[in-house]
């Protein structure tokens, strides 16, 4: 059974269209019209070997947040509707992950009960053009609308690139963990018998 997913969203705010493959080869096309925030889900698809189609149009002469929140929204929500039932996989994922002087660490549980810890300071202001705070925002609404328990802890960095390319590639290696069928699985992994 393909693990797949196609999305479309259009609100008065964001118009987002996504197309998703769980045991993808790690090949992204995307396009929100914030460089920076395509930069980092490039990473993103790549560690997690997903296959990923974005295209976001958004009210960017407001700011970004629409688009980036929307596209956590909509990502999110393709993630829940490619896993299915969630039958066979692995469910958790862990990675801790160097980038220079960066290291952070994230744990994703896919087991259908949504939460963010994140702590993760970045600073204030915008990085290329992108407001670091919308970086809590994106794996918030991811969080939510994929029924996943993430934890994103920075442990060290001063360079902001830095901490935040090794958030999304941690993430993304995380996801891949997770996401992985195991064929030692049956059902899903949980002794309540559903996810």
């Amino acid at each position: 059974m393909a693990r797949q997913a196609q999305i479309n969203r259009e609100t008065n705010e964001t118009k987002i269209g996504l197309e998703l493959n769980l045991d993808g080869q790690g090949q992204y096309q995307i396009t929100t019209g914030v460089g920076y925030f395509d930069h980092m889900l490039s990473h993103l698809a790549k560690h997690a070997l997903l296959d990923l189609n974005l295209t976001a149009q958004g009210d960017l002469e407001v700011d970004a947040h629409h688009t980036v929140e929307d596209v956590g929204i909509v990502l999110g929500t393709a993630l829940r509707q490619a896993m299915g039932d969630r039958s066979g996989i692995t469910r958790y994922g862990s990675e801790i992950l160097p980038m220079d002087d960066a290291l952070v660490m994230v744990a994703v549980d896919l087991g259908g009960r949504p939460y963010l810890g994140y702590q993760a300071d970045l600073g204030t202001g915008d990085l290329g053009g992108f407001d670091l705070e919308l970086v809590e925002e994106f794996f918030r609404a991811l969080a939510t609308n994929g029924g996943m328990n993430i934890h994103i802890r920075l442990l060290a960095g001063k360079n902001r690139h830095h901490c935040l390319e090794a958030i999304f590639k941690a993430f993304g290696r995380s996801l891949r963990k997770a996401l992985e069928l195991d064929p030692r699985v049956t059902g899903v992994p949980s002794t309540k018998g559903i996810l």
